[in-house]
């Protein structure tokens, strides 16, 4: 209780410094995502036991966060800024990219940016890191967590917009891999022609309703700098060697996580 305490003092002193003189464009609300990480940390600490691995990468000044996407809904999101906030030197609360349908939801569209998220486009991205925020990008989309349970862990392409934002406001990229997610829901089966029907981004069919308490280990890598000459309008051949370089960093973070992946049964043994 008192380490809980203590993280949410100082993310509060973060909070408030940072945006008691003028109101978030994007409607974050410091007390609604103090009182939204207070009731996710738990779950976070106790029922999915997460581990950061590679604090000594960050340090106090805003990056471009890009993570593998894993886990059918997007906890793995939760966890990374959960992370961010409560388990640094410098905690952060992190702005995630999210999709127009979810803002266009009436309660959680409402709620996610209260908590921090932001519609993922362009402008709204450059503005952010121009004013010193850290966002969290998921260069795969929807394709990231809408996968079957034979492509777990399979990273999918990645999209190019993010390179050239991160481009164009010269900010690091911030290479993030999240192993235990795929465990939420190990049998999945996607219903794509319902999807498409009801124009859903994805329609996952599970064994279980609710995820189960995997573990997590959250791997942060050394920052990945651009070519100071190269630009944002750069063609789209000149940006690919770039985002083979972030898949493969990424990809042998996941494989090496793996690895060493904590499984249900060992922590139950614990």
């Amino acid at each position: 209780m008192v380490i809980f305490k203590q993280k949410f003092a100082t993310l509060e002193k973060v909070l408030h410094d940072r945006y008691a003189k003028e109101r978030d464009p994007w409607g974050l609300e410091p007390k609604r995502a103090i009182n939204d990480l207070k009731a996710i940390w738990p779950l976070y600490k106790y029922y999915f036991n997460v581990k950061v691995h590679g604090r000594e990468n960050v340090q106090d000044k805003p990056y471009m966060v890009v993570s593998n996407h894993t886990g059918q809904i997007p906890i793995d999101g939760m966890m990374i800024c959960t992370a961010f906030a409560t388990d640094m030197e410098n905690p952060r609360i992190l702005r995630p990219l999210v999709e127009r349908y979810l803002t266009s939801l009436p309660f959680l569209g409402r709620w996610t940016s209260e908590s921090g998220a932001v519609l993922g486009d362009r402008i709204n991205c450059l503005n952010l890191l121009k004013r010193g925020e850290s966002i969290l990008v998921f260069p795969e989309g929807v394709r990231g967590i809408a996968k079957e349970t034979k492509d777990h862990y399979k990273l999918q392409r990645f999209t190019k917009g993010f390179i050239r934002m991160a481009l164009s406001s010269r900010v690091e990229i911030l290479p993030i891999a999240v192993v235990g997610a795929e465990e939420f829901f190990p049998y999945v089966f996607h219903l794509k022609k319902i999807a498409k029907l009801l124009s859903l981004p994805a329609l996952p069919l599970s064994l279980n309703l609710f995820p189960l308490p995997s573990p997590v280990d959250i791997y942060i890598g050394e920052p990945y700098s651009l070519p100071p000459d190269l630009s944002a309008e750069a063609l789209d051949e000149e940006l690919e060697p770039h985002i083979i370089a972030l898949e493969k960093r990424i990809d042998n973070m996941v494989k090496e996580g793996l690895l060493k992946r904590r499984t249900m049964s060992q922590r139950l043994k614990l």
